[in-house]
């Protein structure tokens, strides 16, 4: 029992140091989090086509290759 409350209030520690962080470390990590968002936004909207024509063939040949 001694173990479970000792994780316990580790863990609470821990998640108080995360609330005591600076205001502008939190914005540089959102602001971090949304370009890294953008980015893989623009590189599916850049290799898309490519990735649905790959799936389109093998579509192709798996109905290919279940047709008696």
């Amino acid at each position: 029992m001694q173990r479970i409350s000792d994780f316990v209030t580790s863990l609470l520690m821990r998640i108080n140091g995360v609330r005591e962080e600076s205001g502008q470390t939190l914005v540089e990590y959102g602001l971090i989090v949304a370009l890294l968002s953008i980015a893989a936004i623009a590189i599916l909207a850049l290799v898309g086509d490519s990735i649905v024509a790959v799936f389109t063939t093998v579509e192709g040949e798996l109905s290919n290759a279940a047709t008696p």
